[in-house]
């Protein structure tokens, strides 16, 4: 049972939902994006808000979704063996829909009519998960120090301000959503164990 706690059960189960969905995708053509897509007039005028979850899952192409999911195993099998299975599928999906959310604020606010789909905001929210694991949790993580975890954030920001097509307010939303998330859940933790000594 100890170990099943360190196996990261949750990362390994949304990159296969993710890589399932993609090759659905594939098979179904335009359907699931046409569905899914996270598109401002048909959430905030036909009230189809499913859209924000589902963009979570649909990627534009093998790179979009490799790129995703090598850093949600990878960075997500970290904070899933530090806060456990539950807590991180929580911080997760409040980071995807919150940087979803901040995405339509920004398309509504812009007038942008284009549709945005990926990972990416939930993905940006393992870093700033992270970011407030490194300041507020009060636990040492091997190999990770403040300064590596902001060398990442910024640099991850960076690329995608460069780059072209890139949801950026979905990035910034779901870092921001993220770092709050788990900076409440670790100072609540941290009185948690002072109220228990």
């Amino acid at each position: 049972m100890k170990r099943l706690q360190t196996v990261p059960v949750v990362s390994g189960v949304l990159v296969g939902i993710n890589v399932i969905v993609f090759f659905a995708c594939i098979l179904t053509g335009d359907t699931l994006y046409r569905e899914g897509v996270l598109w401002a007039p048909a959430v905030l005028e036909n009230r189809e808000y499913g859209r924000i979850l589902w963009a979570m899952f649909l990627h534009s192409d093998i790179g979009h979704l490799f790129n995703n999911m090598v850093i949600l195993f990878f960075l997500g099998a970290m904070i899933e063996k530090e806060v456990g299975h539950v807590r991180y599928g929580v911080l997760y999906f409040c980071s995807g829909i919150g940087g979803n959310l901040l995405s339509l604020l920004a398309k509504a606010v812009t007038g942008d009519m284009s549709g945005s789909i990926g990972a990416s905001g939930a993905v940006f929210g393992l870093d700033g998960v992270l970011l407030a694991m490194v300041l507020f949790s009060g636990r040492k993580m091997e190999g990770v120090t403040s300064g590596r975890v902001v060398f990442m954030v910024f640099y991850s920001l960076y690329s995608g301000f460069i780059g072209e097509n890139i949801d950026n307010a979905a990035h910034v939303g779901g870092l921001v959503i993220g770092f709050v998330a788990a900076a409440v859940m670790c100072v609540i933790q941290r009185i948690w164990r002072e109220v228990r000594r």
